[in-house]
This record gives C-alpha cells, structure tokens and sequence, in this order.
C-alpha cells in the first residue's frame, strides 16, 4: 500500500510540474487573448459587420472574397452568431461567394484566436493565419464557380441574435464579456493543459514524431483526421499543439490540424448542417479536408 502511495505521489508531482510549465507558459496568452477579443467584441463588432455589409452593390466581383476573408476573420463572433449576421446579409441581397468567403474565415479564425497561437512562435502563427484566409478565399472562389446562379446557403429561420453587450456603462459591458470568455473557454483551457501534461509524461517523444513528424503525407493525414474528435475549443488546444510541436509535429500536420478542428467543431458542423443540407454539408466535409491535407503538404515541402 505504501508503495502504492509513494507512485502515485510521484506521479502527481510529475504531472503538477507538467502542468505548471505549459500553465506558466501559455496563461499569459489565453488572458491578452481574451481581453483583446473581449475588446473587439463590444466596441468594433458593429463597425466590423457595417464594413461587411457596405461592400454590397459594389462592382468588386470575385475579388469581394478577399475583403470577406479579412472581415471574416477580424469578425468575433463564432458560427452560432456568424450565421445569423450572415443570414441578414443575405436577405439585403449579398452574394454568396462572398458570404462564404466570410464565413468559412470566421469559422476557421477570430483576434482572440490569432493572440492565442502566437504561443506556438512566429512560424506557427503566420502558417495560421495564411492558411485560414486561403481558405476562405478557396471556399468563395469555389461558390463563384459551381454556385453562380444559384443560392448556396438556405438562411430560412435565421434572424440576428440581440447582441449580449447592451450595458449602457462601457466598462461593465467589456467585463462581463471577459467574463463571459473566461467561462466559456476557461475549462477547455485547462482541460488542454492538463492533456498536454498527460501527453508529455506518458506519451514517448518518439511516438508523437512517428505519428505526426515527417513531411509524408501520413503524418499531415492523421493531424487532420486527429483535428475532427479532438477540437472543442481553440485556447485548449493550443496546450496540445505546442507540446506536439515540441515532441517532433511537423508544421504542416499542425496546420492540417488548425484547418480541421475549427471547421468540423461539433457546434459549427450542427449550425452549418442547417444552412447547408446534407449534399451541400458533405461537400464542406470533403472541401475542408482536402485543402487540409494539401495545405499540410504544402506547409511541409516549404518549411
């Protein structure tokens, strides 16, 4: 029994100073994150989606998806508020090509998001960053040509939430959108640090270059499969993806793995599975996975 005790005293201690080091080393992200998104939220949302919303009528044509694409991913909102926004756009008459631009952005990337992976270092963060907007302007650019003269997205149901930042006092409405953020993302967080302490203590450095390391496609595949269980929130898995990276991941697999998880997030795919139906749905299944896993290759024969 005592030695029983003694281990598991041993592995608290492993684990506990595992978990302390990525704490120490993510935490100060996770709270500038929050604190610039909360930012955003409550004073540049509106002029955001205004900016969105004037580039209707103008004579921009395909090359509207890249300005969707930058809106998109300065836009705060995640996909359960995108769509509704999205879908008020679309009934004042707003091409599609460009909704989709914008929305698959949104989906993929948000400011807070952006401050949370710049923990994983400079290259990390501009492969991120890069492979988000190409995305979006992929999606856009596929709606334009296979969707010209029909509608993509059926918005039937849809209004515009009331926006959760009314208080007439500035200051209040900025902290109780921090504290909204800190609930809605502190357990994934720590869930994440404490599944990167678990990796680093149990899981051979080996292993994780075996699986993830290399420029084969194998890797870049796995990442991307790994992304769909495996995201449930941005800030928690940013623990994982710098141990990974530490551990031997390859750039590209986790860049597979950013395309994926946000774009198949269970939340996004219930709210995307609505305004898409089923053909259309397995088409952005398909589309995110194979830009994935060519972004990922591509990240690799690069870098």
């Amino acid at each position: 029994m005592s030695d029983l005790l003694h281990i598991l005293r041993r592995e608290f201690v492993y684990l506990w100073y595992y978990f302390d080091l990525q704490l120490r080393q993510i935490f100060w992200y996770w709270v500038l994150g929050i604190a610039i998104g909360s930012f955003i939220s409550v004073f540049f949302k509106d002029g955001i989606h205004g900016l969105f919303r004037r580039m209707q009528g103008k004579a921009w044509g395909i090359f509207g998806i890249v300005p969707a694409c930058l809106l998109g991913i300065a836009s705060p909102l995640c996909m359960y508020g995108t769509i509704p926004i999205a879908a008020s756009f679309s009934r004042q008459g707003m091409r599609h090509d460009w909704l989709a631009a914008f929305m698959m952005a949104s989906v993929l990337l948000n400011p807070q998001l952006i401050v949370y992976s710049a923990a994983l270092g400079t290259a990390a963060l501009t492969v991120r960053i890069v492979s988000c907007f190409l995305c979006g302007c992929a999606a856009g650019l596929l709606i334009h040509l296979f969707y010209r003269d029909r509608a993509f997205f059926d918005f039937s149901g849809f209004e515009e939430r009331e926006s959760h930042d009314t208080h007439p006092n500035l200051l209040i409405r900025y902290l109780l959108n921090v504290w909204r953020n800190v609930r809605a993302t502190g357990p994934y967080f720590l869930a994440g640090i404490l599944l990167s302490a678990l990796f680093q203590r149990y899981v051979p450095q080996r292993a994780m270059t075996a699986l993830f390391g290399g420029s084969e496609a194998w890797g870049v595949l796995m990442a991307a499969t790994v992304g769909v269980p495996l995201y449930a929130c941005g800030g928690g898995t940013i623990p994982l993806l710098k141990e990974w990276l530490w551990e031997g991941m390859s750039l590209g697999s986790a860049a597979a793995f950013m395309l994926t998880g946000p774009a198949t997030k269970i939340t996004n795919l219930g709210a995307l599975k609505i305004v898409l139906g089923i053909r259309r749905f397995l088409l952005y299944i398909a589309f995110v996975m194979v830009f994935a896993l060519l972004t990922g290759l591509t990240v690799n024969l690069i870098l």
